[in-house]
């Protein structure tokens, strides 16, 4: 079994390698789901449950609670694991799974907020500050670091068509290894 993590900041076009992914037969598994689960148990917003948890559990959680999702699946020749934010979580990952790879799709902010303002998905702020504020709470759980130690970086800024052929090209490839 294939695992590709996913890093990017919001509004990026991590979902974009979920989709295309899906398309070969992979399966995904959003951290940011696993969130938005426990958000709706514990009756708060996502980005509040985000920091709760890695303060209560430590900077593994949602990293473990991934992991444990990941360990029930049968039958899928790749796994995507969308949404890693910190590099606790990208070493829990390879410590359980030693072919992991890393992967992190980039977008400016002007370009990531755009295209939060037309997906309108509920924790999406319409304001430029919240925004920015979120950006602020994605860079402190150390998403930099993880997009920085990335095995592959892609650029989604632009032309649509070549980053899903980027992107194809290289699932295909992690697929038939």
């Amino acid at each position: 079994m294939n695992i590709i993590g996913v890093s990017g900041l919001p509004g990026s076009g991590k979902s974009l390698v979920s989709d295309l992914a899906i398309e070969k037969g992979g399966t995904i598994v959003s951290m940011g789901d696993i969130i938005r689960e426990e958000a709706i148990k514990r009756d708060e917003d996502s980005q509040t449950t985000a920091v709760k948890l890695r303060e209560e559990f430590g900077q593994y959680i949602v990293a473990e609670m991934t992991i444990e999702k990941i360990k029930t699946i049968n039958d899928t020749k790749l796994i995507v694991v969308e949404g890693i934010r910190s590099p606790y979580e990208v070493k829990l990952f390879k410590d359980n799974f030693p072919t992991f790879k890393l992967i992190s799709i980039f977008a400016n902010r002007v370009t990531r907020f755009e295209r939060l303002q037309n997906r309108k998905r509920a924790d999406d702020s319409s304001e430029y500050e919240e925004f920015l504020k979120r950006d602020e709470r994605e860079l402190n759980f150390g998403i930099g670091q993880v997009i920085a130690e990335s095995d592959k970086i892609f650029i989604n800024e632009d032309n649509l068509d070549s980053f899903k052929k980027e992107l194809n090209n290289y699932l295909d490839t992690i697929i038939l290894k």
